[in-house]
């Protein structure tokens, strides 16, 4: 079954269980599954009275199947992130689980609009900015830093690319700034948040014109951070490293509209590698679109691409497609 069929399901799922009891499912589910289940469900029109029955009895079945309780719910708790993550992403999540960290007020942060959190952050330190914005998936953060004048995105950008963890007592200083924050032992280990990668993600989302100001600053601080962090960017131009089979996959992710926008701005080179996995009749369809279209903002472009990169690191984490290659070829 396919992811799109999957989320077609729960959202059929929720409007069968009645407004009420749908409503508590979602205050178990983060702000982005809440986003994605809410479109499907707006985009959920006339459904028959079969199909919502199978997916009905499809969810009793697995649900009966599933109510036996696992002998260790540590142990089950690694398995089933580091499964479905990868190790790099479930270790930090395991520490807050297993240990009892404690990240809500945080976590609230993941509700509000960028615009709203730069304000709240606005006037605080450069480390706790970018002690909060490691915590926070990774577009969000690079939204938030736009709403930052340069000289206070670079100097969080720094931070965020030279810190090496975040000891969970260091965390008590945001609570001036949140309603509630990370407070667990001294003893706890600290979190593996921040660094290199993170930052480059952060940078990847934040467009060409605020990327080349922000990687200038770190370089004039430290050439070799900067060197680091580019390497592990992955920009739109780089998604012609994919393969075949992972292009293919994203072009089933990804609509046309948002392709023909993306690909205005691009490279004839990546332009053909998207028009070679299409069919003949689709790729000659892109082609009439591509050029029937006329100037397009910078900024336009650059969002669908943004959104394009996305649908890439996701399709990347849930191990259905490999960014990379080489000797450090691994699931990102």
């Amino acid at each position: 079954m396919s992811q799109t069929d999957g989320l077609e399901d729960a959202a059929i799922l929720m409007m069968s269980l009645g407004e009420a009891e749908a409503s508590e499912v979602f205050k178990h589910l983060s702000p982005k599954e809440v986003q994605r289940l809410g479109e499907a469900i707006a985009k959920t029109k006339a459904i028959t009275r079969e199909r919502v029955n199978d997916v009905v009895d499809k969810f009793t079945g697995i649900a009966a199947a599933q109510s036996l309780l696992v002998s260790n719910s540590g142990d089950y708790v690694r398995s089933v992130l580091k499964r479905a993550l990868g190790d790099d992403k479930a270790a930090l999540l395991i520490d807050r689980i297993l240990q009892g960290g404690d990240v809500s007020g945080i976590e609230s942060l993941k509700w509000m609009e960028p615009s709203s959190v730069a304000e709240l952050l606005r006037n605080e330190h450069p480390q706790i900015v970018a002690a909060i914005l490691v915590h926070l998936d990774f577009d969000q953060a690079a939204d938030i830093l736009k709403f930052f004048n340069e000289r206070q995105r670079n100097e969080v950008m720094l931070r965020v690319a030279t810190m090496e963890g975040i000891q969970p007592s260091a965390l008590k200083d945001l609570n001036e700034v949140l309603f509630k924050v990370l407070a667990g032992g001294d003893k706890m280990r600290k979190s593996s948040l921040g660094g290199v990668k993170t930052a480059a993600e952060m940078i990847n989302l934040m467009g060409t014109a605020i990327e080349g100001t922000v990687i200038e600053s770190i370089r004039n601080h430290d050439p070799d951070l900067a060197q680091k962090i580019m390497d592990k960017m992955f920009v739109f131009d780089d998604v012609i490293k994919l393969d075949d089979k992972a292009i293919q996959t994203v072009l089933k992710e990804v609509s046309s509209d948002v392709l023909i926008v993306a690909l205005k701005g691009a490279q004839p080179e990546l332009k053909e590698k998207f028009l070679s996995n299409m069919s003949t009749r689709a790729a000659e369809s892109l082609r009439e679109d591509l050029e029937s279209r006329g100037p397009m903002r910078l900024s336009e472009v650059e969002a669908q691409q943004k959104e394009i990169l996305k649908t890439v690191r996701r399709l990347a984490d849930e191990g259905t497609i490999i960014i990379g290659g080489g000797a450090d070829d691994a699931m990102v």
